[in-house]
């Protein structure tokens, strides 16, 4: 995607094409020159070509092939290698997609390899490109601009997460009926899905915030600070919708239990509103002989009036239970 040389906190143009790669490192000759390379989804040639001219460690470039690793941080001699997991959110499916983002890191060179479609880093370079001073602590302000980027689009997906959250809520406690498990699972199942790519992230970030990690600048170390800052604050928002969400579930979960006591009141008002009748029909339905009130002319119309009555007052009684 880009492959620049950087002197003194500026971008030199080489004269160069992108795809030199020997051409543009071969130039990077004066202290404190280095090389940004810039990949997405490479192939494994691409990648091995990559690997051979910046002497990147093996297993490292398998890694980055693969694009499946947990968030990490690993020393390969004089190198690094960091692995980030990228975030964006699709609002009409609830859904959490996921990247990559590996970071090879060695004294003069910083190789990016992208994979998904989120996480691209031609902003954070612009940005980056724009701050001098910054960019003179060489390799280390990449790492720094990736992170902060990869961070502050957790953010992004953490504020539309409050939103759908907010929204579960509201559902779960309105006067109308409603079906919100299956909702409540899929942003339970898409925080986990945040969980994995944050939480892993915390330990390799704090260690640049306390100068710990060498081949990174202890002078970048406030800059790694603010960005652990704003993940710690996505961690809160996580563990705080974590609790809302199974609060939620179990207040709709109860609410289900409410409703269905409600149905059940209201089908057995409904039963005693039709058995009485129907005794009291089924006994003078009969075909005796000497059933009382056989030959008496008004019967019929007493039957009629006791069916009537006995109805009305077990509606009256369930209508004062609450149960219509």
């Amino acid at each position: 995607m880009d492959n620049a040389l950087y002197r003194n906190g500026i971008r030199v143009d080489c004269g160069t094409a992108v795809s030199d790669l020997a051409g543009v490192r071969s130039r990077a000759s004066e202290p404190g020159d280095f090389v940004w390379v810039g990949l997405h989804e490479p192939s494994e040639t691409e990648l091995n070509t990559v690997a051979t001219v910046y002497d990147l460690h093996p297993l490292a470039v398998e890694d980055a092939l693969m694009a499946h690793q947990r968030p990490k941080l690993e020393r390969y001699d004089d190198s690094l290698f960091l692995t980030l997991k990228t975030l964006w959110y699709v609002n009409e499916n609830d859904a959490v997609e996921t990247g990559e983002i590996n970071v090879f890191v060695g004294p003069d060179f910083v190789v990016t390899v992208r994979h998904g479609k989120g996480g691209g880093l031609h902003d954070a370079r612009l940005a980056l490109e724009g701050m001098q001073k910054v960019l003179a602590h060489g390799p280390s302000a990449v790492v720094y601009a990736v992170c902060d980027q990869v961070v502050d689009r957790y953010e992004e997906v953490a504020e539309e997460l409050v939103i759908d959250v907010d929204e579960v809520e509201n559902s779960v406690f309105a006067s109308q009926r409603t079906n919100d498990s299956e909702r409540i699972y899929i942003l339970k199942r898409e925080l986990a899905e945040m969980r994995r790519a944050v939480l892993p992230l915390r330990d390799p970030v704090n260690r640049f915030a306390t100068g710990a990690v060498r081949g990174i600048d202890t002078e970048a170390a406030p800059y790694f600070r603010d960005v652990a800052d704003h993940l710690s604050s996505v961690t809160e928002t996580m563990d705080n919708l974590q609790e809302l969400l199974t609060a939620a579930f179990e207040a709709h979960m109860a609410q289900i239990s409410i409703q269905q006591n409600d149905d059940m009141r209201k089908i057995s008002a409904a039963v005693g509103l039709i058995a009485a009748p129907t005794l009291i029909a089924g006994i003078y339905g009969m075909n005796f002989h000497r059933i009382p009130e056989l030959a008496w002319p008004f019967g019929y119309p007493m039957a009629l009036t006791m069916m009537a009555c006995s109805s009305l007052a077990i509606w009256i009684i369930a209508r004062r239970s609450g149960w219509l």
